[in-house]
């Protein structure tokens, strides 16, 4: 990069630094390290979750994604909005989560079961998240080897050293700088930060792209030059997608409604002054993503078009080699192999697809299709010969977005790009780190020991946690492979607590019969199904897959899988494959969730005897100790229209008009005009392809630009002014030693005294 390039990216993470350091100031107990004293404001806590939840992996996995199956099904997509915005609306899980005051998902799962329950649940999620977000460092850093031009080893004092492993270390040193001073109130005010530095980025590079790549004449052209059945716009035709399809959409759907809860908790869920702060926090996350989305989606599109269209096939051609070349020095450690594979991709001559001559494009033949081929011929079949094949397919398709940028963006917007994956990369890893430390403390070690921490000590346990996590996701960074898509590692990997996660956490706001008994049943069944499919992905290619060979036992097994299956073409189609498990993620993933719905009903039934107190674990009646709770319920509507959006006495006129905005654009908009209009015209009068690429030009780049300009100037005002106002309130609070997350009798400890002389009042 040019020295401007390392200017504009050293001078704002060096600020953001200063910050995190800076916060350690307002730390006076448990509740500032570990919810930034429960008293942030709605735009920091959106601000901050748009940029924590968006990092290099989750752009990374985008593109591999959407380079596989197009735009088609953003369509179907739309049918996720109202389930959403509903949830949004109505603070379903958040509200009442907030409402109970724990400090992490452990104290209320013992507040709601047990202790033991706690641990348990505590440690499989833990395990869950840390192996699943160990990845994200990795990705990081093979993003900026890749994206940079960096070699994959450097002399060091005259030893040669792993560039990956210096990344990697770099990434997780920058995550503590961040972490240490003041935990959650660093992360909140960094994230915050970074994120209204990252609305302009967004713009910007946005519209270069959009500047570069016409979308008449280059991107909806490649866009439309695809098979039936694979059309990359066109979402009435798409039935012969495989992974990204509308089954996985339809399990994201589930997912996002059963698992709402799931990792609630240790994130900014327990942040906002009032449980109604905390619900419109999720009610603007509607309007928070404003030009990241759109950006996301252009870097995709560009992808693609770069990669496909004529115009830039000497460039395409010149990435695919660089890409393959860089991949064969780490995906293939015997030297000769390597030489030989980097020989016959060089071989391979520039491919110039002329759409509406050659034929049209699909997932099997395409441009990319020759260097697969390629590769698998020269690896060969043999056990080793197939995980390097999946080494090198899984690279190929992550660490295509980076070299393509390397050799697209001019001096400026490399040093901004840059910049931007800096900020969501810490963003996104510091909080993964501070979310699974602080979760091994509260809910492992806490419960565990029968000597209470004294607030000093429990202060410099959370940060040696944070530091020994950090260790753990350099270790598994360093040797855990990861072979599939990315959003199929993460699936699966999730899946390990999501799948029994669900009824546990829903249950155990909204209903008085769960019990313990159902909540291990949930684990046992659901949790368990899953870590029995992960399992068997890890190990088909070297072990399992060679195992049914030898005994003759692949092919039947491959005929039983396909007849199993038949019902449920052409979206469910399990097919033999030494490479590949059969059954993929999503699907593994629902199975596991039916499991745990069905296992923890059944627990709960067989032993219920008496309903719970949700009165207390709420606060709510004579259980309320913060003054928010006006009513027994928060389900106090008005008028039926408030009723529908979730308006309770709580909102102010301003909170209203959020509210309704939210309804007009996303419900009435986008879910109604975009998706129910036109699904009803296209059941009588189906449109030809090309009326699909207008389509989606308006609503999804012409429209989100308007919008993303619109949330851009909101999102910045209001960030900084929520910013100043946590500042303030975190130095006027007052800390309560007890409110340290831990529980007796069900109850929280800071919270028992009070009950108790509310209890006697009432029987007075």
């Amino acid at each position: 990069m040019h020295w401007i390039d390392w200017l504009i990216v050293i001078v704002p993470s060096v600020l953001i630094l200063w910050l995190a350091i800076y916060a350690k100031k307002y730390v006076r107990g448990i509740v500032d390290f570990l919810a930034a004293g429960r008293v942030a404001g709605r735009y920091v806590i959106s601000v901050g979750d748009m940029t924590a939840g968006l990092g290099v992996i989750t752009l990374v996995a985008l593109v591999e994604a959407k380079y596989q199956v197009g735009y088609a099904l953003t369509f179907w997509e739309y049918m996720v909005i109202p389930v959403g915005i509903v949830m949004g609306l109505t603070g379903y899980c958040t509200y009442r989560f907030r409402e109970t005051r724990s400090l992490s998902i452990g104290q209320f799962l013992e507040m709601r079961y047990n202790r033991p329950f706690r641990i348990v649940a505590a440690a499989l999620r833990t395990l869950s998240e840390m192996l699943t977000n160990a990845i994200g460092p990795a990705v990081a850093a093979n993003f900026f080897i890749y994206f940079l031009g960096l070699p994959h080893k450097i002399m060091i004092f005259g030893v040669s050293m792993p560039t990956f492993a210096i990344i990697v270390g770099l990434v997780l040193a920058m995550c503590m700088v961040v972490i240490w001073p003041a935990g959650r109130i660093s992360l909140l005010i960094t994230d915050s930060f970074q994120g209204l530095i990252s609305y302009p980025i967004f713009v910007i590079i946005a519209g270069y792209i959009f500047y570069n790549f016409a979308w008449g004449d280059t991107i909806a052209p490649v866009m439309m030059d695809r098979v039936d059945g694979e059309n990359f716009l066109n979402p009435f035709d798409i039935e012969e997608l495989r992974d990204f399809n509308i089954f996985a959409l339809a399990v994201g759907i589930i997912g996002q409604i059963l698992n709402r809860a799931s990792w609630i908790g240790n994130d900014t869920s327990n942040c906002g002054r009032t449980p109604h702060e905390q619900k419109m926090a999720g009610i603007l996350g509607s309007w928070r993503v404003g030009f990241s989305g759109l950006m996301c989606l252009l870097v995709a599109i560009m992808v693609i078009t770069l990669m496909t269209h004529a115009k830039f096939a000497d460039k395409a051609h010149e990435i695919r080699y660089q890409l393959s070349e860089k991949i064969a020095g780490e995906a293939v450690p015997d030297p000769a192999l390597r030489s030989q594979l980097t020989a016959n991709m060089a071989a391979i001559p520039v491919q110039r697809h002329e759409i509406g001559v050659d034929a049209p494009l699909s997932q099997k033949q395409n441009l990319d299709t020759i260097y697969m081929q390629t590769a698998r011929d020269t690896l060969g079949t043999t056990p080793e010969g197939n995980v390097q094949f999946q080494k090198y397919r899984t690279l190929y398709n992550q660490m295509m977005l980076p070299v393509a940028l390397n050799n697209l963006l001019p001096v400026g917007l490399m040093g901004l790009f840059c910049l931007l994956m800096i900020m969501l990369m810490l963003s996104t890893d510091d909080s993964r780190v501070f979310n699974a430390s602080s979760t091994i403390i509260q809910d492992i070690i806490i419960p565990l020991r029968k000597k209470p921490f004294t607030p000093q000590q429990h202060l410099l346990w959370l940060r040696l946690c944070s530091v020994g996590v950090c260790c753990f996701f350099f270790v598994v960074s360093l040797f855990f492979v990861q072979m599939d898509y990315i959003n199929m590692f993460l699936t699966i990997m999730t899946a390990m607590w999501l799948g029994g996660a669900g009824p546990i956490m829903i249950f155990g706001l909204y209903s008085r019969f769960g019990t313990t008994t159902g909540a291990f049943c949930a684990l046992l069944f659901g949790s368990g199904f899953s870590i029995g499919g992960l399992f068997l992905q890890r190990n088909w290619a070297d072990n399992l897959y060679p195992w049914l060979d030898s005994l003759g036992w692949a092919q039947p097994f491959g005929r039983f899988l396909e007849f199993v299956s038949s019902p449920f073409n052409p979206y469910i189609v399990w097919k033999m494959d030494a490479v590949k498990f059969p059954i993929n993620s999503y699907e593994l993933y629902f199975i596991s969730m039916i499991a745990g719905v069905a296992a923890y009903v059944i627990g709960s039934l067989l032993t219920y005897k008496k309903p719970y107190n949700l009165d207390r674990l709420l606060h709510r009646g004579i259980y309320d100790v913060e003054g928010h709770n006006k009513a027994n319920t928060p389900w106090n509507w008005t008028t039926v229209w408030g009723k529908l959006v979730g308006i309770t006495p709580e909102y102010t006129r301003g909170d209203k008009i959020i509210a309704w905005s939210v309804v007009g654009y996303a419900i009435v908009y986008k879910f109604g005009l975009c998706f129910v209009a036109v699904l009803i015209w296209n059941m009588i009068s189906p449109w030809p392809t090309h009326w699909w690429s207008t389509y989606f030009f308006i609503t999804s780049l012409v429209v989100t630009g308007i919008v993303g300009i619109i949330s851009t100037f909101w999102f910045l005002i209001g960030g900084v002014l929520d910013t100043r106002r946590l500042f303030k309130d975190l130095g006027a609070r007052i800390d309560n030693p007890l409110d340290n997350g831990q529980v007796e009798g069900h109850v929280s400890l800071a919270d028992k005294a009070i009950f108790e002389a509310k209890t006697h009042e009432k029987q007075d």
